[in-house]
């Protein structure tokens, strides 16, 4: 069994106008997962990872220098965010147990995950909070901040939500958390890590396809901020049709990368050269252009098993020497028809 991290399902999508900022918090609890911890905790800034915590290693790490600077400040953060993590294992680990006995699970892994924390648009000041659960991959249970009650997707989490819609002072806990302490540590973040959530990185563009008939994807990677766009244009203009975008998804280094295809099933080798794939960074003035090449692509493609790479290099031979055979002809025709040979007449 795969583990997916919900790092990896429940990432947003980003668009080009966006400024909004945001902390989130992904839990993990596991049961049966070799090689992995019982418990992890890996909290985000605007998509970059600034500490985590696993039950082996015990105490948190700090991810980034800025993050360093601010708990040197301000060492009660610190422990704070130790204490919390410390307390939230139990909690996670009984649940988990809680939930296999309930659903007759004796065996095989089983992981349950949260997410939550706020968002903040730094324009018009609006907090959103979330929170929600997912177990062996699924959605669980969601919190409705204005009803202060859990959703449940699935019917297997209904008592957990009757249990957790009882606990009052948790849930007034967890709101107060989510719209004011959460937007708040979250504008701290980002006053301590301007110079980095302000800096302007631009990306490394190559022209990708993983087989000769394969679309022909433009891939940027490395830029930041994510504001930025992608598009295949013709003899300058942009185009549409048979063009496929694909989502801003973050780098391990906290920047960016993108995609953009360009299916040429349709296309004349011959009119390739009107094709170029434009990259734009909000901000920047410059665009990055590339030509649409057959030189420059990168691919990994070999031909397919059973197609013996001698009998690549034999056909190649073999229309060389033909070519030369031709040329050869031809150069000796032409000396015969210099030593006085004409064509044949062939008038009526």
């Amino acid at each position: 069994m795969k583990l997916t991290v919900l790092l990896n399902l429940l990432l947003f999508c980003h668009v080009a106008s966006t400024v909004k900022h945001s902390l989130k918090y992904f839990l993990t609890a596991t049961s049966g997962v070799p090689n992995f911890p019982e418990f992890v905790v890996a909290a985000m800034v605007d998509e970059v990872l600034i500490g985590y915590y696993d039950s082996n290693i015990k105490t948190p790490e700090l991810k980034q220098d800025w993050v360093r600077k601010l708990f040197k400040d301000e060492p009660q953060q610190l422990e704070w965010s130790s204490l919390q993590c410390f307390g939230l294992q139990p909690f996670f680990r009984d649940n988990l147990d809680s939930l296999k006995q309930r659903l007759n699970q004796t065996g095989g892994a089983h992981i349950l995950q949260h997410m939550s924390g706020c968002e903040w648009d730094d324009e018009t000041g609006e907090v959103v909070g979330f929170s929600q659960y997912g177990y062996d991959g699924e959605d669980f249970l969601v919190l409705d901040l204005q009803t202060l009650t859990f959703t449940a997707p699935k019917q297997q989490a209904f008592i957990t939500k009757l249990r957790w819609d009882n606990d009052k002072a948790r849930l007034e806990y967890d709101k107060h958390y989510l719209i004011h302490m959460c937007p708040d540590m979250l504008k701290k973040y980002l006053h301590y890590g301007r110079s980095f959530h302000q800096r302007t990185e631009h990306p490394s563009v190559s022209l990708l396809q993983k087989t000769p008939s394969s679309p022909v994807s433009c891939h940027a990677t490395g830029f930041y901020p994510d504001r930025a766009m992608m598009f295949w244009r013709r003899d300058g203009e942009e185009i549409h049709e048979d063009v496929d975008h694909g989502e801003i998804l973050p780098n391990h280094d906290g920047s960016f990368q993108m995609s953009v295809e360009l299916n040429l099933s349709s296309v004349a080798p011959e009119d390739w050269r009107r094709y170029d794939c434009v990259f734009h960074l909000s901000g920047v003035v410059d665009d990055i252009v590339t030509r649409l090449d057959k030189a420059v692509i990168r691919t990994n493609w070999v031909p397919p098993a059973g197609f013996p790479a001698g009998l690549v290099i034999g056909v190649v031979v073999g229309l060389l020497l033909l070519l030369l055979a031709v040329c050869i002809a031809g150069l000796f025709i032409r000396r015969r028809n210099n030593n006085g040979f004409r064509p044949a007449n062939r008038g009526q």
